[in-house]
């Protein structure tokens, strides 16, 4: 089951104690101090991995512990270090503590690790405190307490592409017919209770991966149908592509179009921005055919294209996926130097 966010507590190991020896040896009486250090405990860190999609794997589980640094001992032999516990997260997980929500950190590429608990440093032994006032000390330092804390883990996908739009518009279809993905498909609205991944990968080694959110609705941006649970994991897209059902007479067509901005802007006035494609979906309804070439003329603007497709029937997802993947790779490209110039005051 899909979980993009948890609470676990967490607890690093505790130093090892430092040890209280003398040497004792044949031929050498009252030898000096000799209790080695305790060992360094465990940290607690997170380490992101593509391999994961969620954080499911965090359900039911209440504390997170990494073991305790090993303990003195005589002859100066130092306690062992304990391993660390390392805990695979998905790449895009943000991490906060859970008493005052501060932000501990993002992961957001594979292999990042995050350090969220730190090990107790191992206490000295005798041999440590000796001076020419005391020579056989028989005290050591315990070692440093563990570190114990909450924290509040929230995966936001990050995808290079989201495919977003009213319920019933068809995105999952349309996610499905253009990469190796098996979303929930029905013929009704919220079908999608959580976000799909799918990747499309080209001849030439280049790849996307393109998120289907579940539908918005008004209010969403306020929290209505979980909207604003979805909408977060569109923040990090590069491009969105808005997806319409073309079926629609034109008014109500533009009316769920514009409301789907209007979410978005209130969640985030960056992300309408970000909208460079509008697919015309359900051309293989007859209503559909009629209403898309006005209904292009209508929605069309500057810097976003539309293109009519069937992604029940795999029409037009060609030129639709060229255009996706025009626009994915713009948006990585760094501004030209003109372009810059012109921009600067």
């Amino acid at each position: 089951m899909f979980l993009d966010e948890v609470a676990i507590r967490v607890r690093s190991g505790a130093g090892g104690s430092g040890a209280v020896s003398f040497r004792r040896e044949k031929f050498v009486p009252r030898g000096g101090p000799d209790g080695g250090d305790g060992g360094r405990g465990g940290d607690v860190i997170l380490v992101a991995s593509q391999g994961l999609d969620s954080l499911s794997h965090f359900r039911g589980r209440r504390l997170i512990a990494a073991p305790r640094g090993g303990t003195g001992g005589r002859s100066l032999r130092h306690g062992a270090a304990a391993e660390s516990v390392r805990l695979l997260v998905p790449v895009g997980t943000s991490v906060k503590a859970a008493e005052g929500g501060e932000l501990i950190g993002e992961i957001n590429s594979e292999g990042e690790e995050l350090l969220v608990a730190r090990g107790g440093a191992g206490g000295r032994g005798n041999a440590h405190f000796a001076d020419s006032r005391n020579q056989a000390p028989k005290y050591a330092e315990l070692g440093a307490p563990a570190e114990e804390r909450e924290i509040l883990l929230e995966l936001r996908l990050i995808a290079d592409v989201g495919l977003v739009g009213a319920p019933n518009a068809g995105k999952s279809t349309l996610l499905g017919a253009l990469t190796a993905a098996t979303p929930r498909i029905a013929s009704y609205p919220f079908t999608t209770l959580e976000p799909n991944l799918g990747v499309v990968e080209f001849d030439d080694g280049d790849r996307l991966v393109l998120a289907d959110v579940p539908g918005l609705i008004e209010g969403a941006s306020k929290g209505v149908g979980l909207g604003t649970d979805f909408l977060k994991h569109l923040t990090k897209t590069a491009v969105l592509v808005h997806v319409v059902d073309a079926s629609l007479p034109i008014p109500d067509a533009r009316a769920v179009h514009d409301q789907v901005l209007a979410e978005l802007r209130q969640y985030d006035q960056e992300l309408p921005r970000r909208i460079r494609v509008i697919a015309l979906n359900k051309l293989d309804l007859p209503q559909a055919q009629l209403s898309a070439p006005s209904l292009a003329l209508t929605l069309e603007a500057a810097e976003v294209t539309c293109h009519r497709v069937s992604a029940l029937e795999r029409q037009g997802l060609e030129s639709l996926l060229d255009a996706i993947r025009e626009a994915a790779a713009s948006s990585r490209r760094p501004p030209s130097s003109a372009t810059s110039a012109a921009q600067r005051p």
